[in-house]
């Protein structure tokens, strides 16, 4: 298992880097925020529409994907790290995709972080704030 290290003055480093000026994140379960940092994933599908756009943490989350999918990666559960911030990456837009059933967020310019980051906050199923809400982010337009 590859050891995750992480401190609460990287995160604060990154924050005041302003990488993810809105300090939101998503959620996605492993291998595919691997893939997502990779450049090889740019859609993540999701049941909901979005209308957030820009730079977001991507947060690998605890729970593993299909299996199917790690043995196309070569890599098991346990391999990749969860439960932690791993790098960002930009929403640009949102399709539907009837194939699917899903819309899709389209994803550009993955970055990855050198350092995993432990967020301070609990994890949501999808967008959440993992340092708290930055005051003066950008409002969220209806």
């Amino acid at each position: 298992m590859e050891r995750v290290r992480y401190n609460r003055s990287e995160s604060e480093k990154f924050m005041k880097k302003e990488d993810v000026p809105s300090g939101r994140a998503i959620a996605i379960q492993q291998p595919y925020a691997e893939w997502i940092l990779t450049g090889e994933k740019k859609f993540e599908y999701r049941s909901r529409q979005t209308h957030i756009r820009g730079r977001v943490f991507v947060y690998a989350s605890k729970t593993p994907g299909h299996e199917d999918d790690w043995e196309e990666m070569g890599k098991q559960p346990g391999d990749l790290p969860t439960g932690v911030i791993i790098g960002s990456v930009e929403v640009v837009d949102c399709e539907w995709f009837p194939k699917y059933k899903s819309f899709g967020y389209k994803l550009k310019n993955p970055k990855r972080y050198k350092k995993a980051l432990k967020p301070k906050n609990q994890a949501q199923p999808c967008w959440f704030f993992p340092f708290g809400v930055v005051k003066g982010r950008p409002k969220f337009k209806k």
